[in-house]
């Protein structure tokens, strides 16, 4: 029996609460730590972070092409960010070459990082600021680390191990992992073509993740297509194509 649009959306739900999850068990231990020290060794936090996120970085085909946690600085001695965050494997990568195991991100020795100066008013960092709770951005091509498309969910970290909740609980940085395109479509790949009609998934904005149409790219604008079923617990929706026609290309 083919699937439906809506079996899709649940299973790509059941991916991203995956990771979300992911998120939440790695940072109850970052807020355990920054809860016991006011101001946290950078060598303590990279051991810790190290721990929790390189199992994930190197499991067969993994879905997290990147994972760690961004420090606002004013937990982490002699630091105004601070950047805990560490690369799976990669494949021909045009900044790294191939790699056969996880690497650290090192900002020192990567071009065009003058925008990381202001990070918290991107998109990654600002949204979970102002909401509290996890978000995704993207999809996007990630021109620090793998030049290529992905997608990068955050969750806000408190001092004194607060999580979500509201109050008087300040934020100190972010849990976060990236998730390649290409990943998430060898995930869901095989479910979206179990289902009859051309498929697209796409952010609110309404740009393609994943599609079986073709015409349609990663990142492209999805335009008349009819809306199906949002995905629960994301951003995403997944789209069906037009009964009559081809669907229509949209615009960058």
């Amino acid at each position: 029996m083919s699937r439906s649009a809506r079996d899709v959306a649940a299973g790509v739900g059941v991916v991203f609460a995956g990771v979300f999850d992911q998120l939440s068990a790695w940072r109850a231990p970052i807020e355990h730590l920054i809860a016991t020290s006011p101001e946290v060794r950078p060598a303590e936090l990279d051991g810790t972070v190290a721990d929790l996120v390189l199992p994930r970085l190197v499991e067969p085909d993994p879905l997290l092409v990147g994972a760690g946690f961004i420090a606002d600085g004013e937990i982490v001695r002699g630091r105004d960010v601070h950047f805990a965050w560490w690369l799976g494997p990669l494949d021909a990568n045009p900044v790294l070459g191939s790699t056969t195991e996880p690497t650290r991100l090192d900002l020192t020795t990567r071009g065009y990082t003058e925008y990381l100066r202001d990070f918290r008013a991107l998109e990654w960092y600002a949204i979970p600021a102002s909401t509290r709770h996890a978000h995704v951005t993207g999809p996007y091509v990630d021109h620090l680390c793998t030049c290529d498309y992905i997608l990068t969910l955050t969750m806000p970290v408190h001092a004194g191990g607060a999580g979500d909740a509201v109050g008087d609980a300040r934020m100190v940085g972010v849990v976060g992992a990236d998730v390649s395109v290409r990943g998430l479509e060898r995930e869901l790949l095989a479910e979206l073509l179990d289902v009859p009609e051309p498929l697209a998934l796409v952010n609110e904005a309404g740009r393609v993740v994943v599609s079986t149409e073709p015409t349609l790219q990663v990142g492209q604008l999805a335009g008349a297509w009819q809306e199906a079923e949002a995905c629960p617990g994301t951003p995403f929706r997944v789209l069906v194509a037009p009964t009559t026609g081809r669907a229509a290309s949209g615009s960058n």
